[in-house]
């Protein structure tokens, strides 16, 4: 990298890229980029200093960006190879990298902490770049969700060995990874379209759990179908919430708390308070010490980390919670695949007993929603009302017949209904909604604000 003055960016407002941008501006380089439209995330980057453009003509790249000797290029998978910006550095004699393989060189040249699975991996990753910053042990974080403890996705250390990392599945990028220490937290099937098979996806992960640096760690949720192929040098441990090498003892339950004690293979850490109380980050937080306690992180900063975790946006995240035992309430969350969004709508079930839940889900890609119909079906279910939007294509193109309501027909919730964008807006004020969650990884975080506004002038 010394080699490198600057660096561009193809796809520069993706959460992922940003937080390597962010990293290189801290290391003194020039950073400039593409992506395809503003938004909040590219203009906080413009304001740190890097040049973004919205179009995709060559002649637009700046000219600290020309020299194939003095510039590197990085690109996001997301975006197509008939880019004309990236044809013109192939063209031209530039280095061209994936974002992966630019954090695999990170890690190479780190200790890194690498958070892979279908999902938790953004919750688990955030939380243990939160005890090492915390703790003053400090660290490199990469996360592919902003946290709300710091407004960021990325967090800086210019003397700490270790880096955190959101290890990737899409596009077999955590493959280009040299973890230290590996956390697996699940290995549902997803991006079929990309693997093929089930069998080709846990071989995707097998295949992770080789590249663990010899002297490393590998922390594998119980009960998964992974075998791990890990090197003689490399120890293995299990966990989940209630058994494995890491796991948790005397959960309690009260007052909008969850308290819990860690089981460790060397010690128990007693009454851990979780910062967000939903019951899947019990099962998070203990991947996340697990990883710290193998880089003897001291447990009582593990411990005051934990009570103070925010969470990372649109995980979790309440945007209304009116006080009293009947106050409404909007929940905000990111699952987008079908066990993602069971653990989501039963968590909210879990806090809110008895309560008619309402969920607003955004279908997210035409080959997962062709794959998965049954299953978010079946998840939805569990809602008393569901709401579905258009699905959303990302970088796909429309598949025939795979349309939302592939799901909705499968629902069997007594009142459910698809709206499109705009009607969901105008038609909010014709619910009651009590407890409402929203989901999906799509565009929905941009309704939020009018979701949230128009739930707020609802007549009880």
């Amino acid at each position: 990298m010394k080699d490198f003055d600057s660096l561009y960016f193809v796809g520069a407002g993706g959460i992922g890229m940003a937080a390597l941008e962010r990293y290189f501006l801290a290391q003194g380089k020039q950073v400039a980029g593409y992506d395809r439209t503003p938004s909040d995330l590219t203009r906080s980057l413009e304001q740190e200093g890097v040049h973004i453009d919205f179009d995709e003509d060559p002649a637009l790249i700046p000219d600290y960006c020309r020299d194939p000797e003095r510039t590197l290029v990085v690109y996001t998978p997301a975006v197509p190879n008939s880019h004309a910006g990236l044809t013109y550095f192939r063209q031209n004699g530039f280095q061209v990298l994936k974002r992966a393989a630019l954090l695999g060189i990170i890690t190479a040249h780190s200790k890194g902490l690498c958070f892979a699975g279908t999902h938790g991996k953004t919750t688990t990753s955030s939380m243990a770049a939160h005890i090492l910053h915390s703790s003053g042990i400090g660290c490199n974080a990469f996360l592919g969700g902003v946290l709300r403890n710091y407004d960021s996705n990325f967090l800086l250390s210019p003397s700490s060995p270790y880096s955190v990392i959101e290890a990737d599945e899409f596009d077999r990028s955590f493959h280009h990874l040299r973890p230290f220490v590996a956390v697996v937290t699940s290995t549902d099937p997803d991006h079929l379209d990309i693997y093929g098979t089930a069998e080709n996806y846990l071989e995707s992960f097998a295949h992770f759990t080789e590249l663990v640096q010899p002297g490393g760690a590998l922390i594998v949720h119980t009960g998964l179908a992974l075998k791990p192929r890990v090197g003689q040098q490399v120890k293995t441990y299990t966990y989940s919430r209630d058994e494995g090498d890491f796991h948790a003892a005397n959960i309690r339950k009260g007052n909008g708390e969850i308290t819990f004690d860690l089981v460790t293979p060397w010690e128990t850490v007693s009454d851990i308070r979780l910062g967000v109380p939903v019951d899947i980050n019990i099962e998070n937080a203990i991947a996340a010490m697990a990883a710290c306690r193998l880089i003897d992180t001291p447990l009582e900063a593990m411990r005051a980390a934990i009570a103070t975790f925010m969470g990372p946006k649109r995980r979790f995240e309440f945007w209304l919670k009116e006080d009293g035992e009947q106050g409404r309430v909007m929940i905000d969350d990111y699952a987008h695949h079908p066990g993602e969004l069971r653990a989501s709508i039963s968590s909210v079930r879990d806090l809110y007993p008895g309560r008619r839940l309402t969920v607003i889900f955004q279908p997210h890609l035409y080959t997962r929603t062709r794959d998965f119909a049954p299953e978010f079906a079946s998840a939805l279910s569990l809602a008393d009302e569901v709401i579905l939007l258009p699905i959303y294509p990302a970088r796909e193109e429309p598949i025939p017949g795979v349309t939302s309501e592939m799901i909705l027909e499968q629902v069997t919730s007594t009142k459910k209904t698809i709206y499109s964008k705009e009607n969901l807006i105008k038609s909010i004020h014709l619910s009651n909604f009590d407890v409402l969650l929203t989901a999906g990884a799509g565009d929905i975080a941009n309704l939020l604000p009018q979701i949230c506004d128009e739930f707020k002038k609802q007549e009880r």
